[in-house]
């Protein structure tokens, strides 16, 4: 005879409650299932972009929220930072397909506990995703061993090197539609904010970069991978 014994909770009120933010509706019907199967997880909400997930936060109060990167809208990473703010006992863990540096970077100074790729098998995510809740961090292996493979690169460079000023996704987001001809009007209305905010975006990112016009844009933007190389025509 099976009887349910172990460390799991059988009360729901006692389990790790979630919110999933993901813009692929499929994605977060996969996770929702995986946290609900298991015995000491519950999910009190889902949300398809940043600004939901917020709301969702500020209501339920929930032990984790899971956060994609590139959701439309406001960027995660400022949900992250309001949510630290506003929701110190909600911890913060991506899940996402991103293994960029500058990426992981921007995440962790957000206040993320958890950096978790979305191809980390079922048990893996489980066991982090508790990790972090019990108060610790964790970090796909794949991207730790980037990071490391990064500072090996960077240290072995000699010379000047390419630009490589961090940019944020948002200011990210700005190049790469600038970059394809995007007026700052056309890509305010693309990312869903203000004019102002997009001309603030582009200030910054310029600055950084230390552009002065279209072309640098461009060129820069090819060089940091953000815009494609052109295919020549045949």
């Amino acid at each position: 005879m099976l009887t349910k014994a172990g460390p799991f909770p059988t009360d729901v009120s006692e389990c790790i409650r979630c919110v999933i933010a993901d813009d692929h509706a499929m994605l977060r019907y996969g996770v929702r299932r995986l946290l609900e199967d298991a015995p000491d997880f519950s999910v009190v909400g889902e949300a398809s972009d940043a600004a939901e997930a917020l709301k969702l936060v500020l209501e339920h109060r929930p032990d984790l929220v899971l956060l994609d990167i590139s959701m439309p809208g406001m960027s995660s990473f400022e949900a992250a930072h309001l949510i630290e703010e506003h929701c110190a006992g909600t911890r913060i863990v991506y899940l996402t397909m991103h293994e960029d540096r500058e990426y992981v970077q921007q995440a962790l100074r957000s206040g993320a506990s958890g950096y978790l790729l979305k191809d980390t098998p079922a048990p893996l995510l489980l066991g982090a995703l508790r990790e972090v809740h019990r108060g610790g961090r964790s970090v796909s292996p794949q991207v730790q061993n980037k990071l490391k493979d990064d500072s090996k690169l960077r240290n072995r460079t000699t010379g000047i090197p390419l630009r490589r000023s961090t940019l944020t996704l948002r200011e990210r987001e700005v190049m790469k539609l600038l970059a394809e001809g995007y007026t700052v009007k056309k890509a305010a209305v693309a990312l869903g904010v203000s004019t102002k905010t997009v001309e603030a975006h582009k200030f910054n990112l310029m600055r950084k970069l230390d552009i002065h016009n279209k072309a640098q844009l461009v060129t820069v933007a090819i060089q940091k991978k953000i815009l494609p190389l052109p295919v020549p025509m045949n």
